[in-house]
C-alpha cells in the first residue's frame, strides 16, 4: 500500500521528466485547473434543477385553503307559514377545503419556460467559454517567453565558449610574452558580463516557469523541458470560429425564447379540478350547520390582459435583435482589423528573419577574420570583442524575431478561433 501511494505521487513527476511539456498540454491543463471552470458544472446543475421544477408544473397541483368570514347580511327565504320555518343562515361562515387540479392545456407555458431555461444556460455557459478562451493567450505568452529565454541562454553559453577559448589562448600568449595581460582581463570582463546575462535569463525563466506551473497546477522547476511548437499553417482567408460568435447566436435564441414565452400569456388555460371540503354552510345553502362537500369539473381561464403588450413585445424583441446583430458586426469588424494587423506583423517578421540570416552570415565571417587578426596581433582585443558582440547581437536578434514569429502565428490562430 505504501509503495502504491508513493508511485501515485511520483508517476506524474517521472512522466514529466521523460516527456517535455507541449503548448497543447498547457492549454488543456490550464483550462482544467482554472477556478472559473467550476462554474460550468454549477451552471449545468442549476439548469437541471430549474428544468425539474418547471416539469413539476405538469403534475397534479394540490392546495389547501381555509377562510372564516362575517357578512352584514345573508340570504333568507321570505315565507312564513304555520309549521313551516326555514332557519336563516348565520352571518359568520367557515370553510376549509382541498383542491387537486390537473392542467390539460397551458398554452405552451411550461414548454416555453423549459426552452428559456435551457437557452439561458447555453448563454451563461458560452460566456464562461469566452473567459476560459482568454487563458490561451496568457499561456502562450508564458510558454513562448520560456522558450525565448532558453534560446537566449543557449546563445549566451556559445558566446561564453568563444570567450573562454580566447581567454586560454590569450593567457598562453601572455606567458610567451607575445601579448599583454590587459588582453586577458578584457576577455575575462566580457565573460563576466555574459555570466550576468545568464543569471538574468535564468531568473526570468524561473519566474515564467513558476507562473506557468501555477496556471497548470503542476510542479515545474528549472529542469522542466518545453517542446518547441510546430510552425502552424497560415490561412490568409480564415473563417472566424470564435466563441463570441456562438454567444451572439445564443443571445438571439434567448430573445426568441423570451418572446415565445410571452406569447403564451394571450392563450387560454384548460384543466380539471376536484375540490373537497368542510364548512358552514356547505353546498346546501339552506342547511345552517357544518357539513362536508365535494365538487369537480373542468375549468377554463383566459386572461385577455396579455394582448395589451403583445405588439410592443414583438417590437421590443426586434430592437433587441438589432442590438445583438450590431454587437456581432462590431466584433467581426474589430477581429478582421486585428487579423489584418497580425498578417502585416507576420509578413514583417518573415522579412526580418531573412535579413537576420544574411547579417549572421556576414557577422560570423567578420568575427572569424577578426579572431585570426587578433591572434596575429593585427587588431586589438577590443576590436575583436566588438565583432564578437556584433555577431552575438545578430544571433540574439534572429532568436527574438523567430520566437516573435511563432508567438504571432499562435496569436493569429487564437484570434480567428483555431
Amino acid at each position: 500500500m505504501r509503495m502504491s501511494i508513493l508511485l501515485f505521487w511520483i508517476a506524474p513527476l517521472l512522466a514529466q521528466a521523460q516527456n517535455p511539456l507541449t503548448i497543447e498540454m498547457c492549454h488543456e491543463l490550464a483550462r482544467k485547473n482554472y477556478p472559473l471552470i467550476q462554474q460550468k458544472q454549477l451552471i449545468e446543475q442549476s439548469t437541471e434543477f430549474s428544468i425539474a421544477n418547471i416539469r413539476s408544473g405538469q403534475l397534479p397541483q394540490i392546495s389547501i385553503n381555509a377562510q372564516a368570514t362575517y357578512q352584514s347580511d345573508v340570504t333568507q327565504v321570505p315565507i312564513a307559514a304555520p309549521g313551516f320555518n326555514i332557519e336563516p343562515l348565520s352571518k359568520d361562515q367557515y370553510k376549509i377545503y382541498g383542491e387537486v387540479s390537473q392542467s390539460l392545456y397551458d398554452g405552451g407555458a411550461i414548454k416555453g419556460q423549459k426552452s428559456l431555461t435551457e437557452t439561458k444556460a447555453r448563454v451563461d455557459g458560452q460566456q464562461l467559454e469566452i473567459e476560459l478562451y482568454k487563458i490561451k493567450e496568457r499561456i502562450n505568452q508564458l510558454y513562448f517567453g520560456i522558450l525565448l529565454v532558453d534560446e537566449q541562454s543557449t546563445q549566451i553559453a556559445l558566446l561564453q565558449n568563444d570567450l573562454e577559448r580566447n581567454i586560454k589562448r590569450a593567457e598562453a600568449a601572455v606567458k610567451n610574452g607575445t601579448a599583454f595581460k590587459m588582453s586577458v582581463e578584457l576577455l575575462q570582463a566580457e565573460n563576466l558580463k555574459a555570466t550576468q546575462r545568464m543569471i538574468e535569463t535564468q531568473s526570468m525563466r524561473e519566474a515564467y516557469i513558476t507562473m506557468l506551473g501555477y496556471f497548470i497546477n503542476q510542479p515545474l522547476d528549472e529542469n522542466t523541458e518545453l517542446s518547441r511548437p510546430t510552425v502552424l499553417t497560415f490561412d490568409d482567408q480564415p473563417v472566424l470560429s470564435r466563441p463570441e460568435l456562438t454567444l451572439f447566436n445564443y443571445q438571439q435564441e434567448l430573445l426568441g425564447a423570451q418572446y415565445e414565452l410571452g406569447k403564451t400569456k394571450t392563450l387560454p388555460r384548460v384543466g380539471l379540478f376536484l375540490q373537497g371540503g368542510y364548512g358552514k354552510p356547505a353546498l346546501n345553502q339552506l342547511k345552517n350547520e357544518f357539513d362536508t362537500y365535494y365538487l369537480g369539473g373542468i375549468r377554463l381561464n383566459w386572461s385577455l390582459s396579455g394582448f395589451y403588450n403583445s405588439k410592443r413585445d414583438k417590437q421590443l424583441r426586434d430592437v433587441n435583435l438589432q442590438q445583438v446583430n450590431a454587437q456581432k458586426e462590431v466584433f467581426e469588424f474589430n477581429t478582421t482589423l486585428l487579423t489584418t494587423q497580425q498578417k502585416q506583423e507576420l509578413s514583417k517578421l518573415n522579412k526580418l528573419i531573412e535579413v537576420d540570416d544574411k547579417i549572421i552570415a556576414l557577422r560570423t565571417s567578420i568575427k572569424t577574420t577578426a579572431e585570426a587578426q587578433q591572434e596575429n596581433g593585427v587588431i586589438t582585443t577590443n576590436d575583436y570583442l566588438r565583432e564578437l558582440n556584433a555577431e552575438d547581437q545578430a544571433k540574439q536578434n534572429r532568436l527574438l524575431h523567430e520566437m516573435q514569429l511563432l508567438m504571432a502565428l499562435y496569436a493569429y490562430q487564437n484570434t480567428i478561433g483555431n
